[in-house]
């Protein structure tokens, strides 16, 4: 069996914006997310800058009961906000939690950077220390466990498909969508809920902090600090929030009459196996073209139909090295290469929500005509400076048809994925 799977719901919490409508406009207008975190400074973090969500904790009584809340993480607050909008966008109805109907061919893959830990911290740890265990309640658990996520997804849209949390450091959000459009592809699911989510705790950040690897010279100028592609990139900005794609069978979609804003023509992921300079914290460039090549066979398209990249592209020494490596694995000069951008510049590093965060921006590009600019990019490095005129200072209106969209992890982990405009 062979599907076509494509997208017709959309969900999305973002550092600079919840929402289509909004989430599109500071892509549009090149509206940056990153702020100045109060609680980093006191912490002594040398970054002290982030991206996250605004004003989201007032809307989640919209969403959810209080009672509910209680049992909640944030990393689940958001991947619930983002699913339930994605579910409704998609035309579907939330099933009432009383009745016993289940929807067997419908699941969810929603994955996980670094999630709970806000929970463990600040709850769990305490307790535990203080020998107060028998005082900390009968929710401890499913607040903690990672597959928190998809589990609490599960009871609120009954789902009786695959129901699974994936991690795979910053490739979850993209493996996510990669595995629910292979379950669609091959008959085992009509539709899946997929992406990723990540809280916004310090104690997410701390680690990376603690490597040297996040910007701490942009302190006093947030939105200037995300600087993927620049000469000046200082290091990646940490970020928080969820994007969740609606992915259905053609059939199912065209069944039901649904709009469909993309296709998936194809989705690959890899691993360079800690060699030929891939570790933990680097990826084998090998394997990222590899990845690459293998999406682009899978979706019987040639390098030249792609119109724009969505790259992984941190603001780390790595973004040289991976439009190089775009370029490569494409066999496309400067002169014939595609548009590539990086959200990140607006919106930081959302780790685990990073993947499907971005391909939520990838699809509205798509289905609405436009290529959001690269923040922050003004003095591009000079190992890309070839490239200048394909990496967008300011929004360009352009009808394009195929955009591919790609994450590289820690762990020497990749994914690539390739959306085309439904029309």
């Amino acid at each position: 069996m062979n599907r076509r799977v494509v997208v017709t719901g959309i969900g999305v919490i973002a550092p600079n914006g919840h929402g289509i409508k909004d989430f599109t406009s500071a892509l549009k207008k090149g509206t940056s997310g990153i702020r100045a975190i109060p609680r980093l400074s006191e912490l002594g973090f040398a970054c002290q800058v982030a991206g996250v969500p605004q004003n989201i904790q007032e809307k989640y009584s919209e969403y959810f009961s209080e009672e509910a809340m209680m049992a909640m993480s944030e990393v689940v607050l958001y991947a619930g906000v983002a699913a339930i909008d994605a579910w409704k966008d998609a035309g579907l109805e939330v099933p009432d939690a009383n009745s016993d109907s289940v929807n067997w061919d419908t699941g969810c893959e929603v994955g996980v950077g670094i999630g709970g830990m806000e929970v463990i911290g600040d709850k769990l740890v305490p307790m535990v220390a203080a020998g107060k265990t028998k005082r900390m309640g009968s929710t401890l658990v499913e607040m903690v466990m990672a597959s928190g996520v998809s589990a609490k997804l599960s009871g609120i849209f009954a789902l009786g498909n695959q129901v699974t949390t994936n991690s795979s450091a910053c490739n979850t959000g993209t493996e996510a969508i990669v595995d629910s459009y292979n379950r669609i592809k091959f008959g085992l699911a009509e539709k899946m809920l997929a992406g990723g989510s990540e809280c916004s705790s310090p104690l997410v950040w701390a680690g990376f902090d603690a490597m040297k690897v996040l910007c701490s010279k942009f302190n006093n100028e947030p939105e200037r600090a995300s600087r993927p592609m620049s000469a000046g990139a200082a290091g990646f900005v940490p970020g928080s929030g969820a994007g969740i794609l609606l992915l259905e069978s053609l059939e199912s979609a065209q069944k039901r009459n649904a709009r469909i804003y993309a296709e998936i023509l194809g989705g690959t992921v890899n691993c360079g196996g800690h060699r030929m300079g891939g570790s933990m914290t680097a990826p084998n460039p090998i394997s990222v073209q590899n990845c690459i090549r293998a999406a682009v066979a899978m979706a019987k398209i040639s390098p030249a139909d792609i119109d724009l990249i969505n790259g992984h592209l941190t603001a780390t020494f790595a973004d040289p090295h991976e439009v190089n490596n775009w370029s490569k694995a494409l066999e496309l000069s400067a002169e014939k290469f595609p548009y590539i951008q990086s959200t990140k510049s607006m919106i930081g590093h959302c780790l685990g929500a990073a993947g499907s965060v971005e391909s939520v921006a990838a699809i509205l590009q798509l289905n609405q005509g436009f290529i959001h600019p690269s923040i922050n990019s003004e003095d591009l490095h000079g190992d890309i400076a070839a490239f200048q005129g394909k990496i967008p200072q300011k929004m360009i209106e352009k009808d394009i048809q195929i955009v591919m969209k790609a994450s590289f992890g820690f762990g020497d982990v990749n994914g690539c994925l390739v959306f085309k405009k439904w029309n």
